[in-house]
């Protein structure tokens, strides 16, 4: 099992023509946790790899997670497409005690990337997971 961080940025991403914040993500964790999520490239996403989603607004946090339920799959009109469940009580968790970019030890932030290891006990911890 992998884990990975993906961007969403409010300011820029619609999900269903909704900003992608903390707020929607919440309710939809809660209300319609199955998603599929566009990726600018194929990543090697496996069934069962965690995504933890980075919101670039308004303070840069993650605040929800996901697990991934497809391999990614090639779609003409968006590249890349990846189905995801959103997990209700870590995404809960995440929302009242995000993490912070500083302690994932993030570089350059690109649009999805691996959780490095040892910013991994910290998203566990603060998902309780």
């Amino acid at each position: 099992m992998a884990d990975w961080i993906y961007i969403l940025n409010p300011n820029k991403d619609t999900l269903d023509g909704d900003p992608p914040d903390k707020d929607t993500i919440r309710r939809l964790a809660e209300e319609e946790p199955e998603l599929e999520l566009w990726l600018s490239r194929r990543n090697r996403m496996q069934p069962g790899d965690r995504l933890w989603f980075l919101f670039t607004h308004p303070e840069p946090a993650v605040a929800a997670v996901a697990h991934v339920d497809e391999e990614p799959w090639h779609e003409p009109d968006v590249s890349y497409l990846v189905a995801v469940t959103l997990l209700t009580e870590a995404t809960k968790a995440l929302y009242g005690d995000p993490v912070a970019p500083d302690q994932l030890g993030l570089g350059q932030v690109r649009t999805v990337q691996k959780v490095k290891p040892e910013a991994l006990p910290v998203l566990l911890e603060r998902a309780g997971l």
